[in-house]
């Protein structure tokens, strides 16, 4: 694996294994898209909620970088999950990305009485050409069998919540079953566990740093990650997890930190 990594998504599109993520980037999201650019990054992963998607776009049109060399992700929010808001929201982001399509759009959560619609509105996007790929986010099993029992396309992609502290075993393990690709974010524990006495001992174990020790558990562990950062060095050193390998014993002592943790609000229980 390398900083050019990909994996095949079930519809045969291809996702890089490691993109920025850019919630919460601010003013900084510009800056930051080119420096990951720059450092050899080829996914960007965006949404509507974000506020963001105008400045993603124009530093992806001022790189230089060709557009199809660039995986770029955006996702439906939670107010617009209706059949033609769905599609009205979808015009207005490739509008705010200046884009004629995106590589993904992700449904963000599951609200209820309105998700199922909401991906029939994603179905007709998909097959209008303008997103290459569609997905979920923060799905758990449920909600997953619950869309699986209508949708006539299936996701490629879940975008969950993924780090040693919370591992989210079981909707992995049904995104999974069900061919989607499973997507990490928030792999940094948003540097609340960065300082855990485990993870410090093995990051000194292999001459790396803890989040670099996360990013690799991630990758190991065959997701494809999100990692955000508006710092330059910091985007870079994000960048450099190709080149060292966590043996089977450090893998089994991570895995072992599970507590269930969400930096986000869970979604395992919602109706």
């Amino acid at each position: 694996m390398d900083l050019t990594s990909t994996v095949e998504l079930n519809n045969g599109v291809r996702i890089p294994r490691l993109g920025l993520g850019v919630f919460r980037a601010g003013d900084s999201t510009r800056d930051a898209v080119r420096w990951a650019l720059e450092a050899g990054y080829r996914h960007i992963d965006t949404a509507t909620i974000y506020g963001n998607e105008a400045d993603v776009g124009a530093a992806l049109r001022d790189s230089g970088v060709p557009r199809d060399d660039v995986f770029v992700t955006t996702k439906l929010w939670n107010g617009d999950q209706g059949f033609d808001s769905a599609r009205a929201a979808f015009d207005r982001s490739l509008e705010a990305l200046g884009l004629d399509h995106v590589d993904l759009w992700l449904m963000h959560w599951p609200v209820p009485q309105t998700r199922l619609e909401a991906w029939r509105a994603m179905e007709a996007v998909y097959a209008s050409g303008r997103a290459r790929a569609i997905g979920v986010s923060n799905f758990a099993p449920r909600h997953l069998d619950e869309l699986m029992a209508q949708a006539q396309v299936t996701p490629a992609v879940n975008q969950i919540e993924l780090h040693p502290f919370g591992q989210q075993r079981a909707a992995v393990e049904r995104s999974r079953a069900l061919g989607l690709i499973v997507e990490a974010y928030s792999p940094l524990t948003k540097g609340r566990r960065l300082d855990d006495p485990t993870l410090a001992a093995i990051a000194a174990e292999v001459g790396r740093t803890p989040a670099q020790v996360l990013l690799r558990w991630g990758l190991q562990r065959d997701f494809v990650v999100l990692a955000k950062s508006a710092n330059p060095k910091r985007i870079r050193e994000n960048a450099a997890v190709f080149d060292f390998t966590l043996g089977d014993a450090h893998m089994a002592r991570l895995d072992a930190l599970e507590e269930g943790l969400h930096t986000a609000w869970d979604p395992t229980d919602a109706p």
